[in-house]
């Protein structure tokens, strides 16, 4: 049992194998927050909670000046009702005050991990993997229940947590905000890390110390976006990559988020996280219920490092689903950098025996095979074939891929709607809008309305159709623009802002009904690269492209900065023609495979247009990733230089049995008279030998990972340098 109940002291103690979490009903069945970290034997309550008269924080019991809400560190606190700080929820009522009080009315501890209704989530395959415990919170006046939900993974280290609200009043509530997660910590002594960036910049890793007052990272684009990632961690001051307290969040959801980081008055830290409340409302009608997104939180007293191994475990493991979730991944060759909308099918067929005799697995048709789509101005919606480029059909292109021994996969965008399109002229409704607004766009695109059922279900009608029509293996889900004029032709006034959230449902919705139909077909999200890669994606699509940006140096951060919360297994990484399309940098054919290497690898560029020399690096490329596939897919990961430091970057895939390893060293630019340079290895067994590429000798694990390994002398000189290394157990 990882969830233990304490009657006498009225705590709850949740336990993995190396954390403990404490709550305490308090005075008037408050729940308090009591203690996050390290795994304790068990919990005493050395330290109480202790109560005193604070100026201007206001007593809801007058008969006690020491007791306030504004003080105590609660678990999902409110607002209006003594307590100044932010809370984690608000409702309305029919009156228009918003004044709750929530007191602890019961629990449950249940074995495994109970499904959350219409929304992506981490799972068990077993009850034994984890425990859940359900508190019930209530207010008498409203007839409001609020249930705290709290998955304990033990042995994957992980606490989830969500939150269902229900209306069992008579009376209509309006819900304004809905946490799915806040934490009270006792002190400041952070610094806060997140991931920023922007389209073909995603993910840049940033840390700053925490100021009194609120910092935040969000998304109001309809999306969990470009420009910040649905994860934020607080870093104990003096914490790195290998040692030190870490707590990190990480929200199940793939649209608008805030993570919110709040320092009060007397210095202590509450962190909440969940749908962003900015432009969302929900009404309760009596009998109804919301359910909160999942949170998932990691303690770790290894640094970032062991945050993000716990992370990528549980990620791979429990949130990635189907039959891809174990599996190697193929190495792809995708047309779209080497065509663009201009190919038809012999081309494409070239391209694909092309790869087929550089050994590569699977080709994947991108966008324009569709509708009249010969640029991206019309045919958004019509997924039927563009009959003048394959006169044949998708079948009859697939079928020549298939015939080669490779895989076919296919691109497709369909939550999106072109203007000039037959969908849109027989249904101008069914796209997000607002009445009398012009209707902004996107990439000359507009978006469609996956609120509305008719919608959901006609798009999962004609993508069923597409998919049955061809041995397709593989589809890579684009969208390409963000949310304006977020409106519903269906939906009431008093229901627009609830828009956007039912747009995630009906995806959601989608997804599910379409990877359920076609089990055999791995899909890969995208969002004009990075724009949607988060933990709610990788439940339906166990793979995201990672970036619109395949520029090798540039990618060093974005796939870092993934990595952070993200496994490998997760990322697509390809190589692509120089000058590189984004940013016109070229790059050493070897270095682009060599960072390609750290994720699901493939191509992007024309290979017809190679010369022998090309094709026979190409060729040695693709045959190493498949002897290390398994190990970048299903390994370890460990950081050892990080790209936002230096003009070095290294990282390195261990194997669960610690018996191989590859470790991957990068250098930007060459300096002038540099000296020798060596890297410290990781996640080794120091009592091991190891044999390595190009020492003629086995070393010790406990010597790569305290000494160190040269980089070659040779790597001095010039720009663009990498080395890459396979490290066996002797």
């Amino acid at each position: 049992m990882t969830v233990h109940y304490d009657e006498k002291q009225q705590t709850f103690h949740l336990q993995t194998n190396r954390t403990s979490y404490v709550i305490e009903i308090a005075k008037d069945g408050y729940l308090t927050h009591r203690y996050w970290g390290e795994r304790l034997r068990r919990y005493a309550g050395a330290i109480p909670l202790r109560y005193m008269d604070r100026a201007f924080s206001p007593n809801p019991v007058p008969a006690d000046r020491t007791f306030s809400l504004d003080t105590l560190p609660q678990e999902y606190p409110a607002y209006g009702n003594t307590d100044f700080r932010t809370p984690a929820y608000q409702i309305q009522l029919d009156n228009g005050s918003t004044v709750t009080d929530l007191r602890y009315r019961g629990h449950r501890i249940v074995a495994g991990k109970p499904k959350l209704a219409g929304l992506p989530a981490t799972y068990v395959e077993n009850d034994e993997e984890a425990d859940t415990l359900e508190i019930e919170l209530y207010d008498e006046l409203l007839g409001l229940t609020v249930t705290l939900s709290y998955t304990v993974f033990n042995e994957l280290d992980a606490i989830t947590r969500s939150v269902r609200l229900e209306n069992r009043g008579n009376r209509e509530l309006k819900l304004l905000r809905a946490a799915s997660i806040s934490v009270d910590f006792a002190d400041d002594g952070y610094d806060m890390v997140h991931l920023a960036g922007g389209w073909a910049n995603e993910r840049n890793v940033l840390r700053r110390p925490l100021t009194m007052g609120l910092q935040a990272v969000d998304s109001k684009r309809g999306s969990s976006s470009h420009q910040h990632n649905p994860f934020m961690a607080l870093v104990r001051k003096g914490a790195d990559e290998d040692q030190g307290e870490v707590y990190g969040f990480s929200l199940v959801y793939s649209g608008n988020f805030l993570a919110n980081v709040e320092v009060d008055q007397y210095r202590a830290t509450r962190v909440t996280m969940g749908l962003n409340p900015f432009d969302f409302s929900w009404l309760l009608q009596p009998g109804e219920s919301f359910q909160t997104p999942e949170a998932v939180t990691v303690y770790s007293n290894e640094g970032l490092g062991g945050m993000s191994r716990t992370y990528h475990r549980l990620y791979r493991t429990r949130l990635a689903r189907g039959e891809f979730r174990d599996k190697e991944r193929p190495v792809l060759i995708n047309n779209w950098e080497a065509t663009y909308f201009d190919f038809n099918a012999d081309k494409i067929e070239s391209i694909a025996r092309k790869g087929k005799e550089l050994g590569i697995e699977l080709f994947v048709l991108d966008d324009g095979w569709f509708g009249k789509r010969d640029d991206d101005n019309s045919s958004l919606g019509d997924w039927f074939v563009h009959r003048e480029k394959l006169p044949g059909g998708l079948r009859d292109l697939a079928e020549r891929v298939t015939g080669m021994d490779m895989r076919f996969g296919l691109w497709v965008e369909p939550e999106m709607i072109s203007v000039d399109s037959d969908l849109y002229r027989k249904h101008p409704d069914w796209c997000l809008h607002v009445p009398d607004r012009r209707r902004s766009a996107g990439r000359n695109q507009l978006i469609l309305d996956y609120s509305r059922d008719d919608v959901c279900d006609a798009i999962i009608g004609m993508l069923s159709e597409v998919l049955s029509s061809a041995p397709v293996t593989y589809v890579k889900w684009d969208m390409n623009r963000n949310m304006t004029e977020i409106g519903s032709a269906l939906l009431p006034p008093e229901r627009q802002r609830e828009t956007a959230h039912r747009y995630m449902l009906g995806l959601y919705r989608v997804m599910e009904t379409l990877v359920t139909a076609f089990p055999h077909i791995l899909f890969e999200s995208c969002s004009g690269g990075g724009g949607r890669f988060d933990p709610g994606i990788l439940h339906y699509m166990p793979q995201t492209w990672t970036s619109d940006n395949t520029d090798a140096v540039s990618r060093l951060k974005i796939q870092y900065g993934t990595s952070i919360v993200y496994p490998a297994s997760a990322i697509g990484a390809h190589v692509s023609a120089v000058p590189n399309h984004q940013v016109h940098r070229t790059t050493p054919l070897e270095m682009r495979g060599h960072v390609a290497f750290a994720g699901n690898f493939g191509y992007e560029l024309d290979l017809t247009a190679f010369t022998e020399e090309e094709d026979a690096i190409v060729r040695a490329q693709v045959e190493y990733y498949k002897e290390v596939r398994p190990l970048v897919q299903f390994g370890d990961f460990y950081r050892l230089l990080s790209p936002f430091e230096g003009n070095e970057t290294a990282w390195m895939f261990v194997s669960e049995d610690r018996s191989e390893a590859f470790a991957a060293y990068y250098k930007v630019l060459a300096e002038p008279n540099a000296g020798y340079r060596s890297i410290r290895l990781k996640g080794l067994d120091p009592d091991a030998d190891y044999r390595i590429d190009g020492l003629d000798s086995p070393v010790g694990g406990d010597e790569l990972m305290r000494a160190g390994l040269a980089v070659p002398q040779e790597l001095l000189f010039g720009d663009f340098r990498s080395k890459v290394w396979r490290i066996r157990k002797v």
